[in-house]
């Protein structure tokens, strides 16, 4: 199968019907080309938790940081639906996806499953399955780069994200790079030759062993691109996250969430809590405290 028809399928998935309601008003709120829909909520099908959605609009490639990142909760028949959105250009998110930025998140995140659940048309479809592709090659490169010599799919998908993940300023567990594949088997099932073709990089197969046929100034190549964007991996993703403190719409009620599913001690989201939620640390943390101590008393 080639790369792209694979991604065709793999974007088309259905889900769950509220998903695709909740893709159509995110959809309404501005110039919006695609709604993507990724993470553990696409794998299960479950609806509970939080929803993970890349909200694609038109427009010119952004400078500086992004994706802006938003929390949204929808009543949906008698059910609260929660999701953490980001929002960025297709632009900028089809640059990312074929590695021509600094960034590491994109091609990380959508070499692993998506399903585009809401397109403006087929012009946008077609530049979402685009990118999502150069995603594939970008990740299949890097695979090709820091895996063994020979071997079979997945020790090259480990050997990208034991790089990317020690890359990256943020803890997961050890073998989540295994948990990935297995969880998504039939997903990451022939990707690699796939994404290898699209992206012009010979290598031969016997049986389930692959071997990638990267000249020397090849893979050399491939090692410079990655040995920058890893040196800057941790200081962008700590800028990101700064600026998330600034800029998260719904970042107190997210908050509020997370701490009662956690803790169990409901959170009141007042006007001041709502505008200024770092501000508002300090006297939810005594509040919780108290609760705490209240508990074990």
């Amino acid at each position: 199968m080639s790369l792209r028809g694979r991604i065709d399928i793999s974007l088309s998935r259905q889900v769950d019907p509220a998903v695709t309601a909740f893709a159509e008003r995110l959809a309404e709120e501005g110039d919006v080309r695609g709604v993507l829909f990724y993470g553990s909520n696409l794998r299960t099908g479950s609806r509970e938790g939080v929803l993970d959605f890349y909200v694609l609009t038109g427009g010119n490639a952004e400078k500086g940081l992004w994706p802006t990142v938003s929390y949204r909760e929808w009543e949906h028949d008698g059910e609260t639906l929660r999701a953490k959105i980001a929002t960025m250009t297709l632009a900028k998110f089809a640059e990312a996806a074929r590695g021509d930025t600094l960034d590491t998140t994109i091609w990380t995140r959508f070499v692993q499953p998506s399903a585009l659940v809401w397109q403006q048309d087929t012009v946008a479809q077609d530049h979402v399955a685009a990118a999502v592709g150069a995603a594939a090659i970008t990740a299949a490169r890097l695979a090709a780069a820091v895996g063994p010599e020979s071997g079979q799919e997945d020790d090259f998908w480990r050997a990208l994200f034991r790089a990317t993940y020690r890359a990256e300023f943020r803890v997961e567990k050890p073998g989540r790079e295994d948990s990935i594949l297995s969880l998504n088997a039939d997903h990451f099932d022939g990707l690699l030759p796939d994404a290898l073709a699209a992206g012009g990089i010979p290598f031969g197969v016997k049986g389930d062993v692959l071997t990638p046929r990267m000249t020397v100034a090849r893979r050399e190549e491939v090692l410079r691109w990655w040995r920058k964007r890893r040196r800057l991996g941790k200081p962008l993703n700590i800028a990101r996250l700064a600026r998330a403190t600034r800029t998260f719409d719904g970042a107190a009620r997210y908050a509020a969430w997370k701490v009662e599913r956690h803790t169990g001690e409901a959170i009141e989201i007042t006007p001041f809590r709502e505008k200024h939620p770092i501000l508002s640390v300090p006297a939810v943390a005594f509040k919780l405290w108290r609760a705490k101590r209240g508990h074990r008393d």
